[in-house]
């Protein structure tokens, strides 16, 4: 009767326990569903869901399986292009209430172990899985992931999904013969996962701890054995399956075109006939000689590689010349380079140089081969001869982290470590204070306290004491490491992207940590495997230097879903903790115990509660419009030249998507540097023509032109003409090269006169029109892409227009020194031959205030910018491009008395930015000017916001002055940049005979004076 009886109330625990997990299921799921982006947001995810939906190459190291399953989710849009990105993202939330999911049940499971028959009668260990995976739900990162079509939300699911089943596998193995097909099923999972993100690669050392710790007596021996085993295997799986599969399947293709003189793919087609033999041999082996070990091994081997095969539909895709067609992956061979990620560079890890170490010589590097056609076999291209720098032994050392050449990494080093000589090796100690004081601390525990203490707000932190710092909401706490809390200003007080959590996450999962590895150390250990190699490993590996162009904290949500997992632990205990208390005290424990730990539903909550306003990304179509408004800034059929990921991937994005201004051909400066890229630029693509590049292949493939250097032979004050120049370029002939080393092209004259063929440009008064553009190339090398510019210029004679994206930089060298012929329209200068340099604020371009005032007034969309939707620091960051625009377009209406479109243009400008949508800053002092100028209504609005402004710096430095001198340092460039546009504001304030101008005077000066004081 008693065996019944616990059968029943187990039976009912099981029900309670299903419904709890897909209670939480939906529960993740509908967060993710209200809160996700509508359309395509900023950084990849414009690439990925544009090559997801016409299956295209994106960049290495490829994401194939996510592709094709996105491409699934983008049939559900039905046909309706404006919603593929909907679907996209919403697979992207439902993958990752699919990780809570299952976060819930491996939590429950390894919950289930520590706790008594009798507390699985009360169902704690369902709550405690229920208060980690919610608390994993809403963490900061997670959340940020699931919302938009990226590769990490469904990278997470494998994590979680391979993790869950090797828990399977252990429930199972002592009592199904057959619990080893979990095993086989994790291989394949993780062939799988290679073609989403490698990151999945890192839950292997914790499947082989738990195999030990199930299979094996434990030993202090067999467990440093397993430990290393489980980094080799690691290790075998990522250098040399993934990588040396490909290139033994490249070397057979080589060796059997070029030596043997067989077609194409004839190597590599041998190469994987004699792969499946062997496989198949060792099955039949293994089976009739009864090893089963041996058996479940290579059927696990075998299903890895099945997994992996899903990189064959990039090759597949790459060969059908898709628009998108990052590194042309067409064979073996190119698919190497591709899953090398050779094109980002390389880093040291173990061993290596430091910023400052001398290269003493060139060592030669693996040659490149590229399909030749025409002569049916594979040829060199690069042959890399001197390309791999040999640095000075005596400058090099162990484990370095202070590796960059890039004066920006070697400031920050001095910052980071205090560096006082720069020509001297650091000392290991200054490397290590490096590592952990950036990397480790900056890099990682800084993104773990955001998700599991709290986060300052949603600026990009570089170590300063204002932005993006982790924070927990005891002033008293945060005041010792960030300064005041108090009196903070508007913009830092009102930060959607602060969030305080009080440390309670955190606690509960230090808690579950030291309670876990009380009860079950082995558990313990294999959890903090995964804890550690999604986390800290990834730091290691990265060795990442300072000013990233963004922040990283997605990169490490595996770790932080493990330390979820104890935050579920650490309800149970709790649960001992009180039981023990309440016994003590001869009270009945466990209806107050169970009470106490119920409040602990309060974390997930507190953590929903401060993460939804910045995590809210519905009604903001921002990326998608601002995209857009790139594309309505140029004319039909025009060259649009991009640099970076949000200039260029959203276009991407609404051009293969939504097939808008296909006409227009974006040109990535980033990737014009490549023969591969140059290549696909010059074929058509929809409504666009090829780009009008004139080289042949043969002159700019790799290894070809990469760089041109400046050599003086005493004709640098000859002005060449353009087509002279690139014929010097272009030419082969010995004496248009130069060895130091090995070969360079070179040119000897920096001076560059343009051709203007006017009958080319379509323009009502040509009379304005220069003969010609004179061009002083301030630089001593020429990289390719900028060859290709000055060919393309040639080439095109004025055919189509030429544009460059604003926001590809600021500096001359940024625009090949054309800048000085720019015409800002909208988001865009068009390259016009007229004169025009730069004003004194040192804005770029001419205006014509028709172009411009129909952009920025009646064609643009905003995408709900003055809406009641969340903006984070990208968005905030393009509005600035805006005000400067409308500023711009304002000036020079007023100086062609079209004065009431000038008042139009502030006030819209106002309208569309408001001061409590986005902050006030240094923007707006041109909008006071403009203001001014119109007399009333305008003076008002501009003593107005003169009144604000004067507000805004003020409590800025009253905040930033109140810090303790020990730590003032950490902003004194906020300090510096207030009072320099409070300087500005108190002349504009005093010119403009302001009220109170005497006010704002007096108190710059006294601002002023205690900044001397410092």
């Amino acid at each position: 009767m008693n065996k019944e009886l616990v059968n029943k109330q187990n039976k009912k625990i099981d029900r309670i326990a299903k419904i709890s997990g897909f209670i939480v299921f939906f529960i993740a799921l509908l967060t993710y569903t209200l809160t996700m982006e509508p359309t395509n947001s900023w950084w990849d995810c414009g690439e990925y869901i544009a090559t997801a939906y016409k299956l295209q190459v994106g960049h290495p190291p490829g994401a194939p399986l996510f592709l094709l399953i996105a491409n699934l989710f983008s049939q559900l849009a039905g046909g309706d292009v404006e919603k593929v990105a909907l679907m996209i993202n919403f697979m992207s939330a439902l993958f990752s209430a699919g990780t809570i999911f299952l976060l819930f049940w491996t939590t429950k499971r390894i919950a289930d172990k520590l706790v008594s028959e009798n507390a699985k009668e009360t169902g704690l260990s369902i709550l405690a899985a229920i208060i980690g995976s919610l608390a994993y739900a809403f963490s900061d990162s997670f959340w940020f992931s699931a919302v938009e079509g990226e590769v990490y939300a469904m990278s997470s699911f494998f994590t979680a999904l391979v993790f869950w089943a090797i828990i399977k596998w252990e429930a199972e193995t002592n009592t199904n013969p057959k619990a080893n097909r979990w095993l086989i099923f994790i291989a394949f999972l993780i062939g799988l996962s290679i073609g989403v993100h490698m990151l999945s690669l890192l839950v292997i050392p914790a499947i082989v701890l738990i195999y030990y710790f199930k299979k094996f007596s434990f030993s202090f021996n067999g467990f440093i054995i397993a430990n290393i085993f489980a980094v080799l295997l690691l290790g075998f799986i990522y250098n040399i399956i993934i990588p040396q599969f490909v290139n033994l399947a490249g070397k057979f293709e080589i060796f059997f075109v070029n030596e043997l003189s067989l077609p194409f793919n004839s190597g590599t087609i041998l190469f994987f006939t004699i792969t499946i033999s062997i496989i198949i041999s060792a099955l039949v082996l293994s089976k009739k000689h009864e090893k089963p070990h041996i058996n479940t091994v290579v059927l696990a081997f075998t299903f890895l590689l099945i997994g992996y095969m899903s990189f064959f539909t990039l090759i597949i895709r790459s060969n059908a010349n898709t628009p998108i067609d990052e590194n042309s992956p067409e064979d073996a061979v190119s698919l190497l380079s591709y899953l090398n990620r050779e094109q980002y560079g390389f880093s040291p890890l173990l061993h290596g140089q430091y910023f400052n170490t001398e290269v003493k010589d060139y060592a030669d590097g693996n040659p490149v081969y590229i399909k030749d056609k025409k002569k049916k076999k594979y040829i060199i291209s690069d042959d890399r001869k001197s390309s791999i720098p040999i640095y000075d032994s005596d400058g090099t050392g162990l484990f370095p982290r202070m590796w960059s050449r890039d004066q920006r990494h070697i400031e920050a080093y001095q910052d980071w470590v205090d560096l006082k000589n720069l020509k001297r090796k650091p000392s290991f100690i200054e490397n290590l204070k490096f590592f952990f004081s950036f990397q480790i601390n900056h890099m990682y525990f800084r993104y773990f306290m955001w998700n599991f203490a709290g986060k300052q707000n949603d600026q990009q932190g570089h170590g300063e004491l204002n932005n993006g710092n982790w924070m927990s909401g005891f002033t008293f706490i945060d005041e010792q490491r960030l300064g005041p809390q108090k009196n903070l200003p508007e913009h830092l007080k009102k930060n959607k992207g602060k969030n305080t959590y009080y440390f309670l996450p955190l606690i509960l999962g230090l808690i579950g940590l030291f309670f876990h590895l009380q009860k079950n150390p082995k558990d313990t250990w294999s959890i903090f495997l995964l804890f550690f190699f999604t986390g800290l490993a990834i730091v290691i590996e990265l060795n990442q230097t300072p000013y990233q162009p963004r922040e990283r904290d997605y990169a490490y949500v595996g770790s932080f879903y493990a330390f979820a997992i104890w935050i579920g632990i650490g309800v149970l205990g709790l649960y001992e903790l009180g039981h023990n208390v309440f016994k003590n005290l001869n009270i009945s424990a466990k209806k107050p115990t169970l009470a106490i730990c119920s409040l602990t539903l309060f974390v997930p909550f507190l953590m929903a509660s401060e993460g939804w306003d910045d995590h809210d990304r519905s009604a903001r179509y921002t990326a998608r419009e601002f995209a857009k408004n790139y594309l309505k800034s140029c004319e039909p059929n025009a060259i649009l030249f991009t640099m970076g990921d949000n200039d260029t991937f959203p276009l991407w994005y609404v051009q293969e998507v939504e097939g808008f201004r296909t006409d227009v051909r974006i040109v990535n400066l980033s990737l014009l540097n490549t023969d591969w890229y140059i290549d696909q630029m010059k074929r058509d693509a929809y409504d666009g023509a090829a780009v009008p590049f004139s080289l042949e292949r043969e002159k700019y493939k790799q290894g070809t032109r990469d760089v041109a250097i400046f050599i003086d032979k005493g004709a640098s004050d000859t002005r060449l003409q353009l087509k002279d120049f690139n014929k010097w370029i272009k030419s082969d002939r010995p004496e248009t090269k130069i060895n130091i080393g090995k070969d360079y092209d070179f040119f000897y004259t920096k001076k560059i006169r343009i051709p203007v063929n006017k009958d080319n440009i379509e323009l009502e008064n040509k009379d304005m029109l220069l003969d010609y553009l004179d061009i002083d190339l301030n630089t001593t090398q020429l990289e390719k892409k900028d060859l290709m510019i000055l060919d393309l210029i040639d080439t095109n004679d004025w055919e189509r227009p030429i544009y460059f994206a604003i926001t590809i930089g600021s500096s001359s060298r940024s625009f090949l020194y054309l800048d000085k012929y720019f015409q800002l329209d909208g988001m865009v200068y068009k390259l016009m031959p007229t004169a025009r340099g730069r004003n004194n604020n040192g804005d770029i371009g001419s205006i014509n205030t028709d172009v411009l005032y129909h952009m920025l007034m009646e064609d643009y969309q905003w995408g709900n910018l003055n809406g009641n939707i969340y903006l984070d620091e990208t968005n905030i960051r393009m509005t600035m491009n805006f005000r400067n625009n409308f500023s711009r377009l304002a000036q020079q209406l007023i100086l062609e008395n079209k004065r009431d479109s000038a008042q139009k243009v502030l006030d819209y400008a106002m309208i569309l930015m408001p001061g409590e949508k986005v902050p006030l800053n240094y923007f707006i002092h041109p909008i006071i000017e403009s203001y001014y100028q119109l007399d009333n209504p305008g003076k008002e609005k501009a003593q107005k916001l003169i009144d604000d402004l004067y507000n805004i710096y003020g409590s800025e430095l009253e905040y930033y002055f109140s810090f303790p001198i020990e730590k003032i340092g950490g902003v004194s460039m906020e300090i510096l940049k207030n009072l320099q546009f409070y300087n500005q504001l108190v002349e504009i304030a005093i010119t403009n005979n302001h009220p109170n101008s005497n006010v704002i005077q007096q108190d710059f000066q006294e601002y002023y004076r205690q900044f001397l004081q410092l």
